[in-house]
């Protein structure tokens, strides 16, 4: 039996596993297992300093705990990420297949999208968004794909999708403003900025990105200046 079920997951990883290191697919989902009380520790600290925006002494901490942890290569893809470092595509290919598939196929959505190669951005943020649909992150950035490719209907279902999954989703609704701004729906728009009670400052930066999204030509957004907003942008000192 146990054989059988390795066996099955193996082919369930095999059409993700394209340009993974060729250890990848024997890993299993047990890399996911339980940390000691030390290595959450740690974990919690990295968590707590990339929140702050010190990137580095995240790293830093990370870098202390064992790489076979999937939990681990998973926060150094996303700091290498947010530092604009090659490193973190290999370590999100890494947990394909894994515990962690959807993470790894939401940060994969975000390098793309932060390349502007939405079609890449939205294989991968699909592909997340089918295997973990409740996560209002990864909704809130597969619409946001969207918007960018000026694909309303499909962006205005995720984000509406993001706000109804999380409560004051305050991103998903900045984002949901953008698009009717976009749309020039003014009283729908100021409709949901009074109800969220969003800051002139936050209308300001809607408006904004809906005529970024307007202008002829416009230029594809960077990794720190998405058109809408994604779930973790660049700290303001690394914009």
């Amino acid at each position: 039996m146990k054989i059988l079920v390795v066996a099955s997951l193996l082919l369930l990883g095999g059409c993700a596993t394209d340009g993974q290191a060729p250890w990848t697919a024997l890993l299993s989902p047990s890399s996911c297992s339980k940390m000691t009380q030390e290595q959450e520790l740690a974990l919690n600290l990295a968590d707590d300093l990339a929140n702050d925006g010190k990137l580095h002494a995240s790293l830093a901490n990370l870098q202390s705990l064992p790489d076979n942890l999937s939990e681990v290569r998973l926060r150094k893809a996303k700091v290498y990420r947010l530092l604009g470092r090659s490193e973190a595509e290999p370590l999100y290919r890494s947990l394909l297949g894994g515990c962690l598939t959807a993470q790894a196929e939401h940060g994969l959505g975000q390098i793309y999208a932060a390349r502007s190669d939405y079609g890449q951005a939205q294989a991968h943020l699909q592909r997340a968004a089918r295997l973990a649909p409740t996560d209002e992150k990864i909704r809130n950035d597969l619409g946001v794909v969207y918007l960018n490719q000026l694909r309303l209907n499909e962006a205005r279902f995720e984000f509406l999708t993001a706000i109804e999954l999380k409560q004051n989703n305050e991103l998903a609704t900045l984002n949901m403003v953008t698009l009717l701004l976009y749309q020039n729906d003014w009283p729908q728009a100021a409709e949901i900025v009074s109800r969220a009670r969003l800051t002139p400052e936050q209308f300001t930066q809607a408006q904004q990105r809906a005529e970024q999204l307007k202008a002829p030509g416009k230029a594809k957004p960077s990794t720190g200046n998405q058109v809408a907003a994604v779930a973790d942008p660049l700290p303001p000192s690394l914009k």
